[in-house]
């Protein structure tokens, strides 16, 4: 993976992460605002759950 597909992949998290606060911004919030209440180990449970599913994607498009 060359240093120009390392910022297309930047670019286009940016964009995905972007999607949600400019198209609701209110359910945003309350996502957020849903989160915070989680506990530590819900959250990282979440993470582990998110880069495990990121890390699958990546191994099978390659």
């Amino acid at each position: 993976m060359s240093g120009g597909d390392w910022f297309a992949a930047f670019g286009l998290l940016l964009v995905i992460e972007g999607l949600l606060p400019f198209a609701v911004p209110a359910m945003w919030r309350d996502v957020f605002r849903r989160a915070a209440e989680l506990t530590d180990g819900q959250l990282r449970f979440m993470g582990a759950a998110s880069m495990l599913g990121g890390v699958f994607l990546l191994t099978v498009l390659n």
